[in-house]
């Protein structure tokens, strides 16, 4: 069987969320501090604010993993802004049925399959490490046009295919990603429609670069992508420029990307998770500054993560992305 790349990327990683804990493979920032968590929740409040208050108001997040940034959330909203905790509605955006269940023993939600599903009104939206898991198409510049890549028995092989929306020297492989463009897209219409924000958080560069970024994690190691779909989890980068572009183009307004090291300083990770190390045992603490150092460092996490924003065009610039 012959398959274009996009579809087996989608149907690897739907069998593999639905039978694996991606967690062993890798861990995200929600798992690696519970400041992450604690911040954007109280940057989505700040922003709610901003809003005007509204009640009541969608909280929603794409791809909640264990649940745990939105626990987390959830947990510093409830505390240092019950207005907020009072105000929202909870949906999650969750294919697996096995997420689905570990969230559900956290948090008391509805459940989407996909952004369509989610109700009509002002949104907040978090997406943490989703857009990368999204499937992409590769298109190969060659002498004589064209190429795309499609999978059979576990190779590569090209067809002649149309030249991509993105363009490319010849020699050079470049990336698209249909589903994240289609999502900034209705994440654009909504919030210039209905009013709200949407943070997204996840890696690859600042601008479009060709480059195949395709890869594949298991048990915690770096795997062949095409090698027993269903047992890896594969993500490529995200391609922040283009997810900027469609969401103008739907009437948002755009903040960043910024390096997630800069952002998370900005609203507060060190602040948060020094008040979370005091009176902790000295390993314990230092554990605590260098899981935030992780998140924030440039060489670690801090720059090859982006965060941004997109906004009703009414809002001001949100918290995190001031100039």
């Amino acid at each position: 069987m012959i398959e274009r790349l996009d579809v087996f990327m989608a149907g690897a990683n739907a069998a593999y969320y639905a039978t694996r804990d991606p967690f062993a493979d890798f861990t995200t920032s929600p798992e690696i501090s519970q400041a992450f968590g604690e911040i954007l929740g109280l940057w989505s409040a700040v922003v709610w604010r901003q809003m005007g208050e509204v009640s009541p108001v969608v909280f929603a997040e794409a791809g909640p993993g264990r649940g745990t940034l939105m626990a987390d959330a959830l947990r510093a909203i409830g505390k240092m802004v019950p207005g907020f905790r009072a105000a929202l509605r909870l949906h999650l955006i969750e294919t697996s049925p096995r997420l689905r269940a570990l969230q559900a023993e956290r948090l008391d939600a509805t459940w989407h399959d996909d952004f369509s599903g989610i109700p009509d009104g002002p949104l907040l939206l978090l997406a943490n490490e989703f857009f990368d898991a999204l499937p992409i198409r590769q298109f190969i510049h060659r002498d004589a046009g064209w190429t795309e890549r499609f999978v059979q028995d576990g190779c590569f092989v090209e067809l002649p295919a149309p030249a991509p929306s993105r363009s490319g020297a010849v020699g050079e492989l470049v990336e698209t990603c249909e589903p994240a463009l289609a999502l900034a897209a209705a994440l654009g219409r909504r919030l210039a429609t209905s009013g709200g924000a949407a943070l997204l958080l996840d890696y690859g560069p600042e601008h479009s670069a060709p480059g195949d970024s395709l890869q594949a994690v298991r048990d915690g190691r770096p795997a062949d992508p095409l090698a027993e779909p269903g047992h890896a989890d594969l993500t490529a980068h995200v391609d922040f420029q283009a997810l900027a572009e469609a969401a103008r183009a739907a009437g948002a307004a755009v903040h960043g990307p910024l390096p997630q090291g800069i952002f998370l300083a900005r609203i507060g990770l060190f602040q948060r998770t020094g008040a979370l190390a005091r009176g902790q045992p000295p390993a314990r603490a230092a554990a605590m500054m260098d899981a935030a150092q992780r998140l924030a460092e440039p060489d670690r996490m801090g720059r090859l993560f982006k965060a941004l924003a997109l906004c009703h065009p009414a809002l001001p610039p949100p918290a995190g992305f001031e100039a």
